[in-house]
């Protein structure tokens, strides 16, 4: 595993010099998610899964246009 910080609240919390992006390691976007060096769990609605167990909530603006049900 590599040692790069997730762009994710790891790389807010604990700053590092190399706060750089993993790179996937494992693509699944059949099943909308892609594993990172580092052991992050990305999703394609921009939330993520820390190694260390940490969920990071989907971050993605909400598209123009869509109502949400209440």
């Amino acid at each position: 595993m590599c040692s790069h910080l997730s762009p994710g609240a790891a790389a807010r919390t604990r700053p590092c010099s190399d706060a750089r992006p993993g790179h996937v390691v494992a693509a699944h976007p059949e099943q909308g998610w892609n594993l990172l060096c580092d052991g992050t769990i990305v999703f394609d609605d921009s939330g993520e899964l820390l190694p260390d167990g940490r969920v990071v909530d989907p971050h993605r603006a909400a598209s123009p246009g869509l109502a949400v049900a209440a």
